[in-house]
């Protein structure tokens, strides 16, 4: 980028502060106008870090997926795999090989390049706890790639992945971010503070981050897959909701994620486009099953029964959500189980199952974050689920946390800080959330985000065996047995499953919301 495109881009950000006071100060919407070629994105938090094997948030993947390529990518619209810097593949008739064929003359924005020995080290570095620059981590996805044994260069434009058993979800934990291929000169360049200095071949070159302001990224004119349209785009981060409706009210950003259900009808006029995409997602309560009252299973139903998901749904969310009746999103149609029903509100139900348990203290420590990826309205939603607890019986007592700080808290576990915490998850397949999150091997001192310390041995098996089950319809046997038994026990409380939606000025032409949840800028068009 030019510098005085760079300087678009601070006064870009400057008119939007403008924008931002006019709109609050005046009952007349007042409008900035943002830089032409530039795209400004309201972003819902700053993001963690800008090393894709190192986070965990959808809201850094927006941005990720802009910088970065994979071996392979959703296709637009989907999440079927299609090619990206691998043209081809093949499969062993036992599935625990692939080897892929990777695409000629392709260079990382640093000018080095692309080839088999880079997608090596990458994976090395997530994977092997001998490699010089592992401790570049940690790298709290590397799960998605347990299965790996080996990764080889055959040559210069050949690589071979060995696995140690058929693992179903491969290719499309490849698509994901956590399998985004990074530039091994960048990270020996910059080690642990590669997350600030990334370097991938995507259609977006890194240009700067300005702390709680904006990330910055441009055109990458010599992308393989042709040049962006846009000249670049300003990530900005407006953790609270309000603050970005007013801003894009006003004019200051031109593209905003996650839209607060109750500021959707301000959308619906002139001047901007409401987008909605339907999407694996599900936002649900992580209980302690380690220690408190939610040790007992009935504790445990009793906080299902006693929550008004219904009306979270209707009144808190505007309709924007349906009701979660299990672990599954029901976007994975061919995996979700159609038998389950929520657990219907009622009050009474909860009473008697807790007095049945007899649990003396029902004090609860519930954690709630200010807002996040996939969170929705988590202030509101929190405060209403505290009301319906305390009206069975509970005491829930609210501790809250900014996104990141909130993960901190929660990721490691709830042992001895709180009973539960709301969490939302945003999946590529139906192995992904269960697998991280239920088994007893993923408990957080084993790496995984199990927070809850929940375990049932016969989950564990029927999830060790759908990832690799390669027939799909046996995997779907698996997935569906396994979400009656989560249902039963009730390790979460299941709340719901959102349609995700953003909204676009009338500048903004070609954007479209992908089922991943990731934003994809390569194609719009800003006028």
């Amino acid at each position: 980028m030019q510098q005085g495109m760079l300087n678009w881009t601070r006064r870009g950000v400057l008119a939007a502060g403008v924008a931002m006071s006019m709109a609050l100060g005046a009952t007349a919407p007042a409008t900035a106008q943002t830089p032409p070629g530039v795209l400004i994105v309201g972003q819902i938090a700053e993001p963690k870090a800008l090393d894709p094997a190192a986070v965990t948030a959808v809201n850094d993947f927006r941005i990720l997926m802009n910088v970065y390529d994979g071996l392979v990518r959703y296709r637009d619209g989907t999440l079927e795999v299609e090619p990206a810097l691998a043209t081809d593949w093949e499969i062993s008739e036992d599935g625990t090989e692939y080897t892929f064929t990777l695409r000629e003359g392709v260079r990382f924005h640093d000018g080095s390049d692309f080839n088999a020995e880079a997608v090596v080290f990458n994976f090395e570095r997530m994977l092997n706890e001998d490699h010089p620059y592992h401790d570049t981590g940690p790298f709290p996805l590397a799960f998605f790639f347990s299965a790996v044994e080996s990764v080889e260069a055959v040559d210069d434009l050949t690589v071979r992945f060995t696995l140690n058993e058929p693992y179903a979800p491969f290719l499309s934990n490849l698509a994901y971010p956590t399998g985004l291929i990074v530039s091994p000169a960048a990270v020996e360049q910059h080690g642990a503070d590669f997350g600030r200095n990334p370097s991938g071949t995507g259609p977006f070159t890194f240009k700067e981050w300005r702390s709680n302001e904006a990330v910055v990224v441009e055109k990458n004119p010599e992308y393989w897959d042709g040049a962006p349209e846009l000249d670049a785009v300003v990530f900005r981060p407006i953790t609270d909701a309000n603050t970005r409706t007013a801003e894009m009210l006003a004019g200051g950003i031109d593209l905003m994620v996650e839209v607060p259900p109750v500021a959707l009808s301000e959308f619906q006029g002139e001047g901007f486009t409401v987008h909605e995409q339907a999407g694996p997602h599900l936002w649900f309560l992580i209980l302690n099953a380690k220690e408190g009252p939610f040790a007992d299973k009935r504790v445990r139903q009793a906080a299902n029964y006693a929550i008004n998901k219904t009306a979270l749904v209707d009144n808190v969310l505007e309709g924007t959500a349906d009701v979660a009746a299990g672990p599954t999103p029901p976007a994975f149609a061919w995996a979700y189980n159609e038998s389950l029903e929520p657990y219907p509100y009622d009050p009474e139900k909860a009473k008697a199952l807790l007095a049945e348990a007899g649990v003396d203290d029902l004090s609860l420590t519930f954690y709630v974050t200010e807002g996040g990826s996939g969170m929705l309205d988590p202030v509101a939603m929190g405060t209403a689920i505290q009301a319906d607890l305390n009206a069975v019986g509970f005491d829930t007592e609210i501790e809250t946390y900014e996104w990141n700080t909130f993960l901190g808290e929660v990721n490691p576990g709830l042992e001895g800080k709180a009973d539960m915490a709301e969490m939302a998850w945003m999946t590529n397949d139906p192995d992904t959330l269960p697998y991280l999150a239920l088994r007893t091997d993923a408990w957080p001192d084993k790496g995984g985000f199990n927070s809850g310390y929940y375990s049932n041995p016969e989950v564990d098996k029927l999830l060790e065996a759908a990832r690799v089950a390669t027939d799909q319809e046996k995997r779907a046997e698996l997935y569906k047995r396994m979400q009656e038994i989560v249902q039963e026990d009730a390790p979460w409380v299941f709340v719901a499953n959102w349609k995700q939606n953003a909204v676009t000025s009338e500048a903004v032409e070609n954007f479209a919301l992908q089922p991943s949840f990731f934003l994809l800028l390569d194609d719009v068009v800003k006028n």
